[in-house]
């Protein structure tokens, strides 16, 4: 893949995982923000593009079999890669932060009173992303592998498939919106530093945040820059 200034940055990623945590460390957003150009995302964040490629090119010369593995993934695969590994992390962590977040509140609260914002965030959070994924498997998905299968020449309605475009606009909005909230736990919390009063405790939860901020965000990348895009190509072609 070459990379220059006019590539998409979610391509890059798609391309090489391994290239996010660069551009997550030159503020440049890959998931929610990743459908614009390498020179328009350095712009955004006020770093030289011309400085940034070189070691793009160079993290990218790195072997990511993960991203390999994907990439061979068809629509529907691909759905049911994402509901059992992204959407089971995410249902496996939830009631854990959510424990040790009012334990943090308890013992930390007087010292640290932004722990209460940062617990109040995670809650509401947590509560819009069981929502999410739930959609997820109960409409878009299905959708996505019924259309596989009519691509495959099953028969079925597809005049009933107008609805993928529809579905996707509200998942892309709703992946904004946490995407920002957990940027905002993320300031709140000093990029999940563990203060010098903190406990063992206080360093497991930050720890457990953090992964859990990074799993969202390549959740949110396989589904804005790989799946959604391959199921809008499949509905424009069942209904072309």
């Amino acid at each position: 893949m070459i990379v220059d200034a006019n590539t998409i940055v979610g391509d890059i990623v798609t391309k090489n995982y391994k290239t996010a945590q660069l551009l997550e460390s030159n503020n440049i957003d890959f998931c929610c923000g990743g459908n614009i150009t390498l020179k328009e995302a350095c712009q955004k964040a006020s770093i030289d593009v011309m400085q940034l490629i070189p070691d793009l090119k160079s993290v990218m010369q790195e072997e990511d079999f993960d991203a390999r593995f994907i990439e061979n993934l068809s629509p529907d695969q691909l759905a049911d890669y994402i509901e059992k590994r992204h959407h089971s992390f995410v249902r496996e962590k939830i009631p854990f932060i959510k424990e040790k977040l009012n334990k943090l509140c308890k013992v930390h609260g007087d010292n640290h009173g932004e722990l209460f914002e940062v617990r109040d965030l995670f809650e509401e959070g947590a509560g819009n992303l069981s929502q999410h994924m739930m959609k997820e498997e109960l409409v878009l998905f299905p959708q996505i592998r019924k259309m596989v299968l009519a691509k495959k020449g099953e028969f079925m309605d597809t005049k009933n498939f107008g609805t993928v475009e529809s579905s996707i606009s509200v998942m892309l909005q709703e992946h904004l919106a946490e995407g920002d909230r957990f940027g905002t736990i993320s300031e709140m919390t000093n990029q999940y530093k563990t203060p010098s009063d903190g406990c063992n405790t206080y360093e497991v939860t930050m720890r457990i945040l953090q992964e859990f901020e990074n799993d969202l965000h390549r959740h949110i990348h396989l589904e804005n820059n790989i799946l959604f895009p391959e199921a809008l190509k499949l509905e424009e072609a069942l209904n072309g």
